[in-house]
């Protein structure tokens, strides 16, 4: 590998001309280097976001309660500080009993989809290992689209 190292702050500058002119030993630096900041960054992020919260987090929570909610905005502030604190609400359904309740609505007579939001899917593994006929029955209802591709670097001694 040459001597020169390419830090994230150089990429930003760069073109993507200029990336993808880069040898490939540099384009390999280049994503190594990428990695640990997205991982420094993400750990840093955690940690002054942790700090926040014990900083602010019981005030602006009380500032939540006093308004009547659990969730939600509140703003507060600190000197001259502004600090919008969010609270998002979390809900999750236990899946089995949103079946059996399903079950209910539907054996009353009733339709199923003025209460649930009813999505169906089939796994695509399960799709695959289906005979023939029973694919081309599902095959209308099937689209396939790419995801976004990815590219995993490493130099020819295996190191990732």
């Amino acid at each position: 590998m040459s001597d020169l190292t390419i830090f994230p702050a150089d990429i930003a500058e760069m073109s993507v001309n200029q990336l993808a002119a880069l040898p490939p030993e540099q384009k390999r630096e280049v994503d190594k280097n990428l990695d640990a900041a997205i991982d420094w960054l993400k750990k840093a992020r955690t940690k002054f976001d942790a700090a926040l919260d014990q900083c602010y987090g019981e005030q602006a929570r009380a500032a939540l309660h006093e308004s009547g909610r659990d969730f939600g905005t509140a703003h507060i502030s600190d000197g001259p500080l502004r600090i919008k604190f969010e609270l998002p609400k979390k809900v999750s359904w236990n899946q089995k009993q949103l079946a059996e309740i399903a079950e209910r609505i539907v054996a009353s007579g009733e339709k199923v989809e003025g209460y649930l939001d009813i999505k169906l899917a089939v796994s695509e593994s399960k799709y695959t290992n289906w005979p023939p006929a029973l694919q081309q029955q599902f095959a209308a209802a099937r689209t396939v689209d790419s995801g976004k591709p990815s590219f995993t670097l490493s130099t020819e001694g295996g190191e990732a």
